[in-house]
């Protein structure tokens, strides 16, 4: 009798950073049309290698507007808001406000922890394993590893933009 095959999929927190440099570009594009921008400083910038994102501008509301544009982009590109994270805030020369964004693209160990802890805690006959900065979950039912799916993505506390795949 043959033995059932086990099945596994992974859970990681990539980011695709050509899909976030055409979300920047496509904001910066909206920006230059937008009335409300007009004769505004403005300013738009990702660093790749450093994982930042800067946003600054003459105003708290223009900076909640860009952060709008920058965000409704990246979902429109299916990139997670959660991939950016708030770093700090602070006023810059000429009244202009900037706000500094750290791009997450890992999950942290403490999340990864969490995660794994729910899906012990779900009872499901499956078996979740940290590797370096994924986890992959093995089951030998491919039912109980979609259950996995829908109670991660129920997670509130994650701050990580969590993704799904590998699944074989």
């Amino acid at each position: 009798m043959a033995k059932a095959k086990d099945h596994y999929f992974d859970i990681t927190a990539k980011l695709d950073f050509m899909e976030m440099k055409n979300a920047i570009e496509q904001a910066k594009k909206e920006v230059s049309t937008r009335y409300d921008f007009k004769g505004v400083d403005v300013d738009i910038n990702l660093n790749d290698k450093a994982k930042v994102l800067t946003l600054s501008s003459s105003s708290d509301s223009k900076i909640e507007a860009l952060k709008e544009i920058v965000i409704s982009k990246m979902i429109k590109r299916e990139l997670s808001p959660k991939s950016l994270e708030e770093l700090k805030k602070e006023g810059i020369s000429g009244g202009n406000v900037k706000v500094i964004f750290k791009i997450v693209d890992t999950i942290e160990k403490d999340e990864a922890k969490k995660i794994v802890k729910a899906i012990k805690d779900a009872k499901l006959k499956v078996t979740p394993s940290i590797q370096g900065e994924e986890i992959r979950v093995n089951g030998k039912k491919i039912d109980d590893l979609q259950s996995v799916i829908s109670l991660v993505r129920k997670l509130e506390d994650i701050k990580a933009p969590l993704s799904f795949g590998n699944f074989k």
